[in-house]
């Protein structure tokens, strides 16, 4: 069973799925969707066309669907998402997508949101995905599954994070992540491998060190990038977690990718 406080506003047209619990002041727009079991527990403000996935949860004053912050924004009709089972802390905002954009604003199932988060205009987060407290993001951002955004990070529009990603907190990250790297500093340079998701994702010991063999060959290596790509592709491109790296080296970029500083390299080298 549905509980709606009746101070909560909802306007004529909004979509509500079964058990949604609505708590006091908030409000929801006409074209709004809430699934099955979706909570937001007060203060919350959704607008524009925005699904809010199953059992997720709002917290007081965080806002889902706005209008983007972007001068070229007309009003059109984009859209907003934020998968099942989500949390969105206090005062995270979300906008939605824009047309010169993907048209879509796009946080996955199972992230955390931590406060005073902001999610820009056609970003999107994959599922699993942590952000700490204070993160900013530009328009454009890409998270892969199972990235962490460490607190008061601050990502440059059109960046990728790779999967399984670390981005270490007050990081200022103006370049791609490759997955399961590790970057760290103002402004953020590759400091090695997120090891510990490696870890609590179970992957072996071995395919561990294959992955950080390609890492070393691919940003400490000698000779030029284009020729450490093929020399890793031909010496581990079998292995499915190097094959992902590559891929994400090769693909296109706005951005170019994070590198190697010279006295970033001292973490990767610990036993795995």
């Amino acid at each position: 069973m549905s509980l709606i406080h009746p101070t909560a506003v909802i306007a004529p047209g909004a979509s509500l799925g079964r058990d949604v619990r609505i708590g006091p002041w908030c409000s929801i727009g006409p074209a709004v969707t809430l699934e099955d079991g979706a909570e937001l527990v007060s203060h919350v403000v959704i607008d524009g066309r925005t699904r809010i996935g199953a059992a997720a949860k709002l917290f007081p004053f965080c806002t889902v669907g706005l209008p983007p912050q972007d001068l070229k924004y007309r009003g059109e009709e984009t859209l907003c998402e934020v998968g099942a089972r989500t949390q969105v802390r206090e005062h995270v905002t979300i906008h939605r997508g824009t047309v010169t954009g993907s048209g879509v604003t796009r946080v996955g199932a199972d992230c955390l949101l931590m406060a005073v988060v902001h999610v820009a205009h056609d970003c999107a987060l994959g599922d699993g995905v942590i952000v700490a407290n204070n993160v900013v993001m530009g328009g454009h951002v890409t998270i892969g599954d199972g990235a962490v955004i460490g607190g008061a990070a601050a990502l440059h529009q059109f960046v990728r994070i790779g999967r399984g990603a670390m981005v270490g907190g007050v990081s200022g990250v103006e370049a791609d992540v490759i997955p399961f790297g590790s970057v760290i500093g103002n402004r953020a340079r590759l400091a090695g491998l997120n090891l510990v998701r490696l870890k609590r994702l179970g992957i072996e010991r071995a395919r561990i060190h294959r992955l950080r063999a390609a890492f070393r060959l691919l940003f400490k290596g000698d000779g030029v990038f284009a020729a450490r790509i093929a020399a890793v592709r031909a010496e581990l491109g079998d292995d499915p977690l190097v094959a992902e790296v590559l891929a994400f080296v090769e693909a296109p970029s706005r951005r170019g990718l994070i590198r190697v500083a010279a006295e970033a390299d001292a973490g990767d080298d610990d036993a795995a």
